[in-house]
Order: C-alpha cells, then sequence, then structure tokens
C-alpha cells in the first residue's frame, strides 16, 4: 500500500455542481483528513436551470444525513413522480414517463412482461391507465412508497423539483460545517507542470495562490481547467441532438401542483414547467438553426401562467461530452464535463454519478492511470445511454408540421439506438444493462407512449385468452385508479412537511 495521499483538492466552482461535491467529500472522507477549498465568484452565476431531478438524488441526500421535510422546506421543492410529455410523437398527445412499474402487482414476476399483455389484450387503452404514480400525478396526488414488497405503493419511486441555486446554498452551509473552506474570487491562471502536464497551483486575480494535488473542474461550460487550461478536447453529439440554445425564467405560481415535471414540444425545441412551492420554473431549449432568439423567446412567454418573476436569462450550449472527463489530476464535474440537455432532468444526476465514481476511485499520490480510465470509461456508458435515450424522444415521432421535426425524424441515429428501437419493435425487448439510469419501464413509457409498438409479443403468451387477459387488466387499472384517489394531495403533503420543520424549530 502506498503511503502517498491526497492533502489538498481545489473545486473550481460553486453552483449545484460544486456544492455537491464539497458536501459529498467532506462527509465520506472525513476520515482523510483533507484541505478542500472550493473558489468561486459570485460576478460569475451559475446556469440555474436545471431544477428536476430523478429519485438517484434520494439517495445522494440520504447518504449525507439530510432531513427530507428540511429539505423540502430550505429549497422551495415539491415532489415529482415522473415527466409529462405533451406534443411529442404527435399534436395532440400526452403521456407520463414514470418512475415505477407498470401494473397493480409490483411483487409480481411478469412486471416486466406487462407491456407484452397490454399488447396481447389489444392494447385496450393507454398504458399509462396501468401506473400508479402517473395516476397520482394526473390527480395532484402523492404519497411515500411503501417499504413493504407486496404493497401495491411499493412499485414506484420519486424525485424532487427544487431550486437550484437554494439547493447550492443548502449544501454550502453542510459543506462548510465539515470544514470546507470557500475563497471569493476569480482564478486569472491554471498552472501546469512542465513534464506531467499536472496542475499544481492556481493564482487569483487577487495575487492569491492555491497549491491543488486534485482539482475538482465544476467551472460550468467554460471548463476553465479541463478545456481552457488543459486543451482535453469534446465529442460534440448536435448532429443527434441538435438544439443548441435555451431561454429559462421563472413565474408566478398559477395554482396547479402536479408532481410532475412538464415538456411541452414545440415547433423548433420544447418548453418545460417545473412546478416549485414558491414559483414556476419555465424555459424553452430549442435549434437556433430552425429558430431565432426573438421568437424564441415569445414562445417561452405565450406558455407562462403567471407573471415573470425575473428577465430572460439566454443561455447557449453544445450538447457532447469531454474527450476525457478525468485528465491527469483534474476531474470535470458537472457542466465542465458535458451538457445534455434537460429533457430527462439528469444534469444533476450527472453531477451525483460523477461524484459517486470519484468517491470510489479516490486516487492516492501515486497517480495510478486505471483510476481515470475506469472513470472515464463508466462515465462514457452514462452519457452515451442517457444520449441514446433523449435521441429516441426526438426521433420517434410523426410530426412534419415544421422543418426541425422533419429534420429529427429522417435523421441518422446512433447505431446503438437504431439496434435498440429494432429490437423494441420486433419483439417488444427493451435492451438491459448493468450500467445505465433509465431501466425498463423508462424505455417502455416512451417507445409506446411515442408510438413505437412491438409487431410480436412475448410468444409465453401466445397460449392465453386476449379476453381473459382483457378482463385482467381492467381489473388492475380498477385498483389503481381507486388508489390514486385515496392518496393525499400533493399540496397537502407539502404543507405537513413545512408545518413539521416549523413546529420542530419552535420545539
Amino acid at each position: 500500500m502506498s503511503d502517498k495521499c491526497i492533502t489538498k483538492v481545489l473545486i473550481v466552482g460553486g453552483g449545484t455542481a460544486g456544492w455537491m461535491t464539497a458536501a459529498a467529500l467532506s462527509e465520506t472522507l472525513k476520515g482523510l483528513a483533507l484541505d478542500i477549498r472550493l473558489v468561486e465568484s459570485e460576478a460569475i452565476g451559475t446556469v440555474g436551470v436545471g431544477e428536476s431531478t430523478i429519485p438517484h438524488i434520494r439517495h445522494f441526500n440520504t447518504r449525507l444525513g439530510i432531513n427530507e421535510a428540511d429539505f423540502l422546506s430550505r429549497t422551495q421543492a415539491t415532489f415529482k413522480l415522473g415527466i409529462e410529455f405533451r406534443d411529442w410523437g404527435r399534436l395532440g398527445d400526452s403521456y407520463i414517463h414514470p418512475f415505477g412499474a407498470y401494473g397493480a402487482d409490483p411483487a409480481a414476476h411478469e412486471v416486466e412482461l406487462f407491456h407484452h399483455l397490454w399488447t396481447r389484450a389489444g392494447a385496450p387503452e393507454s398504458l399509462e391507465a396501468w401506473s400508479l404514480p402517473v395516476a397520482m400525478a394526473r390527480r395532484e396526488r402523492f404519497t411515500h412508497p411503501s417499504t413493504d414488497p407486496a404493497s401495491p405503493l411499493s412499485g414506484f419511486s420519486y424525485a424532487y423539483q427544487f431550486d437550484a441555486s437554494l439547493y447550492a446554498a443548502y449544501l454550502r452551509r453542510y459543506s462548510e460545517a465539515r470544514g470546507v473552506v470557500r475563497t471569493e474570487g476569480r482564478i486569472a491562471d491554471v498552472a501546469l507542470h512542465g513534464e506531467t502536464g499536472f496542475v499544481t497551483h492556481v493564482t487569483l486575480e487577487s495575487g492569491e495562490r492555491i497549491d491543488a494535488d486534485l482539482v475538482i473542474d465544476c467551472s460550468g461550460f467554460r471548463g476553465l481547467v479541463i478545456e481552457q487550461a488543459m486543451k482535453t478536447g469534446y465529442h460534440d453529439w448536435t448532429r443527434w441532438l441538435p438544439c443548441d440554445r435555451a431561454v429559462a425564467l421563472p413565474c408566478e405560481h398559477g395554482g396547479l401542483f402536479p408532481p410532475a415535471t412538464r415538456a411541452t414540444a414545440l415547433k423548433a425545441g420544447w418548453a418545460w414547467r417545473i412546478p416549485l412551492q414558491h414559483r414556476v420554473g419555465n424555459g424553452h431549449v430549442y435549434c437556433s438553426a430552425f429558430l431565432d432568439d426573438d421568437a424564441a423567446e415569445t414562445a417561452l412567454m405565450d406558455q407562462l401562467e403567471g407573471a415573470a418573476l425575473a428577465p430572460p436569462n439566454r443561455l447557449r450550449f453544445l450538447t457532447g461530452k469531454r474527450k476525457l472527463q478525468w485528465n491527469r489530476n483534474c476531474v470535470a464535474i458537472g457542466l465542465a464535463s458535458g451538457f445534455l440537455e434537460p429533457l430527462e432532468s439528469t444534469s444533476i444526476h450527472l453531477i451525483q454519478a460523477a461524484i459517486g465514481y470519484l468517491l470510489d476511485l479516490f486516487p492516492t499520490g501515486d497517480w495510478d492511470p486505471s483510476d481515470a480510465a475506469e472513470f472515464n470509461q463508466t462515465m462514457d456508458m452514462e452519457y452515451e445511454r442517457i444520449r441514446d435515450f433523449l435521441v429516441l424522444h426526438y426521433h420517434a415521432t410523426t410530426r412534419d408540421d415544421s422543418e426541425f421535426w422533419n429534420h429529427c425524424r429522417t435523421m441518422t441515429i446512433p447505431d446503438s439506438l437504431a439496434w435498440k428501437m429494432e429490437l423494441f419493435r420486433e419483439r417488444g425487448v427493451v435492451a438491459a444493462y448493468e450500467h445505465g439510469v433509465f431501466l425498463h419501464p423508462s424505455w417502455v413509457a416512451v417507445y409506446v407512449g411515442q408510438h413505437v409498438t412491438p409487431r410480436r409479443w412475448d410468444p409465453r403468451l401466445d397460449d392465453l385468452d386476449p379476453a381473459a387477459v382483457r378482463a385482467d387488466l381492467e381489473g388492475q387499472r380498477r385498483r389503481i385508479a381507486g388508489l390514486a384517489e385515496r392518496q393525499p394531495r400533493h399540496a397537502d403533503v407539502l404543507g405537513a412537511a413545512r408545518a413539521a420543520v416549523m413546529a420542530e424549530a419552535r420545539a
């Protein structure tokens, strides 16, 4: 075992990525006596549009020992059971990608055969009628999943929708309480070792020098260290994901509190709606080759349900990823590592995944290159499989009402996705992998929701009587609808959490 140790960790940039990293390192590696510094400048704004998450964020918060009710209160968070997609496959469509399996019996062995049963029965109505999280989201209901695997309330999960700036501030307090030192300032120079190319130190505009053994670049799109200093390079994926701009702003709440994010396909992109406790987050992701900035902003303003609470924030981005996310002694996390648009709320998940892999492979002073190689290979798979899932949304469409949708429908897609789609079309099989954030029900939801239907069902169902299957499905549909109706309203659950926090504060 080596006696060389990493002692000085420098995090470049704050925001969600920087403070998630600081919080995780300061808690998980507290036995290593690390000197963790975070440099950020209040003069440099954060993107602040990623306010919707997937269920993995709960495990991150739990690992840090964060109390859910306190978190909800401090970040103005709401619960999330899935994402509603409007007008994607066809104009007038609406389906929800749920965080959970289909069917009324989550303990059944054939849950992954459920869409085959539905196909065998002649697809009697929308598949989402057999999803409890969808049924709750459509009714603005929410309850926590049961821990009893036999309970019908155990077959789903949930995530959060929150104010990303408040979450970063929350984690800043958490991190500083555990010894992380924040330095206000802008980095003027990144010094690289003449022989190894490793970062040795950075110099701030104030003249202060900060030495580092390990640098974690959370500087956003700029990639201050990983790209500007190290010239790592970038894989451009805009040929598959052509949207390259966004405009975002918050507005007053119109009163709708579904525990779900909404993504509405527009003429040359899509608009999001994220309901928080105190406001609604809105944005329009679009392709500048098909829509100019002013028209995009107008299209967003037309979507608002209340008065705007801030000026529009215009963003430009290049979809893709760094050629190396761990290069020498620098690890890029967040937007510095790459960008996949927020269509499936994966930005914060990719931050969390990178932090988890870094913790698993935390380097020693020997700098074994296999650590970086494993990190890069695993993160490449994370990015590529999310990329394919996002491309599916654009490509699986019959829309021909604009040049943008004609392009998306007819474009060449990655071979890895083309194979997945053909596998599902042929016999309803969802490709399964050890790595990849989106599991079987997620792929089924988007395939079926956007009219990618199997030609055949699983041959194990050939002997079933379609009428008997339809009768069984109808019974399950009614049980799911009734169960959803009996759950508390989403707004009431949030109110109870706020009351609990206030009561504890008074005690």
